[in-house]
């Protein structure tokens, strides 16, 4: 099978416009600016609702998503839920997954590597305790998170250990895991 260079795809990624996508960034650091933005009513318990569409990025308010995307969370029956959707943390695990395999297939294609699949499995420790604000020292969120992953590839291995690091320097969702991020609340 040929390629053409209309239709270059690796991995399911488009390479020419990866590649236009890198240079008009060069090109014009403002190209990279983005604000996602997410609306979240509760409904009941501690199930809501949240609705993401819209968002600015590549100098303009991007319009291509006619419907929004739809994302209930809830809380399992042991905490006091009733399992409409995952929790929050687990929704977390999954913000987490999705970046470093879309990190891992993006850059794979960018540097010629096929993946013919590829599993991530995360585990996220956390305890109670700073939640209910029973233990002031305990932390609310995750203590640890692990992360393990299986690449099929025509790449070497220790390529992919090099794409796996790249990856992990370059990911957002692990760097606002790793990193305190400013965030403000207020009530409107």
């Amino acid at each position: 099978m040929t390629t053409t260079e209309s239709d270059a795809r690796t991995n399911g990624v488009d390479l020419n416009q990866l590649t236009q996508t890198v240079e008009a960034i060069q090109a014009d650091g403002n190209v990279a600016q983005f604000q996602f933005r997410a609306q979240n009513d509760w409904i009941d318990g501690g199930h809501s609702r949240t609705r993401i569409q819209g968002f600015w990025g590549a100098g303009t308010e991007d319009e291509s998503r006619t419907t929004p995307f739809v994302l209930d969370g809830d809380e399992p029956p042991v905490l006091l839920g009733s399992n409409q959707a995952p929790n929050a943390v687990e929704v977390v695990l999954h913000a987490l997954a999705s970046c470093l395999a879309v990190g891992m297939a993006y850059n794979a294609a960018a540097q010629g590597i096929t993946i013919r699949s590829m599993q991530i499995e995360l585990t996220g420790s956390l305890d109670l305790h700073g939640f209910l604000a029973l233990e002031p020292q305990s932390r609310p969120g995750y203590q640890k998170v692990e992360v393990t992953y299986r690449i099929d590839s025509d790449g070497s291995p220790e390529a992919i250990d090099e794409l796996a690091g790249h990856v992990q320097r370059t990911s957002p969702v692990l760097d606002i895991l790793r990193n305190p991020v400013e965030v403000t609340i207020a009530r409107s």
